[in-house]
């Protein structure tokens, strides 16, 4: 756009064009502004010709989460009846007006599973319609990879951005706890819940984190793959997953050892054996005091998997709840204690396999212990199954590591994926 030989117009048009030809199948959107990302191209444009320059997405069209307050438009959350009921939201969500200030065209809002949880969504997996595109972040993952936006933000309390962006063949980033705001947005658990980019490349999700935290843009010389150590996890981890994947991971990593890098095996703390559990506990209680009033009010709005959580967090004690709390802070500990061995990143699959069938939206044990101890993942596609579906890793880095491991990330994709 600054050489002048794309414009923020014919970038917005081609995105429409596309959602209009795709989406009536792949159903990634709730609802699209058209016009009015028409006239904020337009406006992007005259910006650019007289040299004025909002920032790193001026005039890049973004899809949005329907869990994010957008102002002038109903946050849905995936629930019938706050689509008919809800007022306008008033304004935008902080994460909303980040992206704004750095010139992004808000062109429409994303699929979420039903209060961003478990029970399956419209949208389809781009590569397989009988296959799930994951949850929660359903539309933004699908969105991203059929080219109907550069990028979309996502959320994730257990693997809401991890699993869809694996599933869909795209990247993924969950931030640290806390780096980007929930302010003006439905949640799940508060102490659980992170925003985060969904985008074609590592090398976008770190445009994506730059808008979203107002961090300038500063140009960084990328590590030698022959400087890095990677820690392999290893029992949790691998006992779980297809042997495509763990296949898949084992030939990537050699071609991570081959061009220089070094892989420590790791053990997982013993606090792991519980993190399921406790994970599943805490976001249980968190759900149901944000929805009591209404559970119990409209009952008939929340599916199954949602209900279900709910009513289990409803039963939780104050006692129970306290001791998953502790378990969280001690395995928190526990793993930033593996981070002193100057390993550059953990690695583990995304996902535990390829995307499984639409009745589901796959099991996100490989992501929970990162959104419970809050510490940063960058994921990225490494390769297809024997079906010819995405399969993908996770790297994961200390307690506000994010810029750090978004370096490591890109490196290691760019050796999977040369840019050409």
């Amino acid at each position: 756009m600054k050489s002048g030989t794309l414009t923020s117009t014919a970038l917005v048009e081609r995105c429409l064009a596309r959602i209009e030809a795709a989406d009536r199948d792949l159903r990634a959107w709730v609802s699209v502004d058209a016009s009015g990302a028409r006239t904020e191209a337009a406006r992007a444009d005259d910006e650019l010709a007289r040299g004025v320059d909002l920032g790193v997405l001026h005039g890049i069209p973004i899809g949005i989460k329907d869990i994010f307050d957008v102002a002038g438009t109903v946050t849905g959350a995936g629930s019938p009846l706050r689509m008919k009921s809800e007022s306008p939201a008033e304004r935008d969500a902080v994460l909303v007006t980040a992206l704004r200030r750095a010139g992004a065209i808000l062109i429409g809002k994303t699929v979420t599973t039903q209060f961003a949880c478990f029970d399956p969504p419209p949208t389809r997996n781009p590569w397989a319609a009988e296959r799930t595109p994951g949850g929660s972040s359903s539309g933004s993952a699908a969105a991203v990879a059929v080219g109907m936006v550069p990028a979309a933000i996502g959320s994730q309390t257990g693997g809401s951005i991890t699993r869809p962006a694996a599933y869909c063949g795209v990247c993924g980033m969950k931030p640290t706890f806390q780096t980007v705001s929930l302010e003006g947005v439905v949640p799940v658990a508060s102490s659980l819940d992170h925003p985060g980019p969904i985008a074609q490349t590592v090398g976008d999700l770190r445009i994506m984190l730059q808008a979203l935290t107002g961090t300038p843009c500063v140009a960084s010389e990328l590590p030698t793959m022959s400087r890095l150590k990677l820690g392999r996890l290893r029992r949790f981890f691998e006992d779980r997953v297809d042997p495509q994947l763990r296949n898949a991971l084992d030939t990537t990593i050699s071609r991570f050892v081959s061009a220089g890098a070094t892989i420590i095996d790791i053990d997982v703390p013993v606090e792991f054996s519980d993190v399921l559990v406790h994970h599943r506990r805490i976001m249980a209680t968190e759900a149901a005091a944000w929805h009591r009033a209404r559970f119990h009010a409209h009952r008939d709005d929340y599916g199954p998997c949602i209900a279900a959580l709910i009513e289990e967090g409803l039963r939780t004690s104050f006692e129970d709840y306290t001791a998953s709390k502790t378990h969280q802070q001690a395995l928190t500990t526990a793993m930033a204690a593996q981070f002193q061995h100057s390993i550059d990143a953990m690695l583990t699959p995304a996902a535990t396999g390829p995307a499984p069938d639409a009745a589901t939206t796959g099991d996100p044990c490989m992501n929970v212990p990162w959104s419970y101890t809050g510490l940063p993942t960058v994921s990225f596609p490494i390769g297809l199954s024997s079906d010819r579906l995405p399969l993908a890793i996770q790297l994961a880095g200390p307690y506000q590591y994010d810029w750090r491991l978004l370096d490591v990330a890109e490196v290691c994709e760019r050796l999977l994926r040369p840019v050409a």
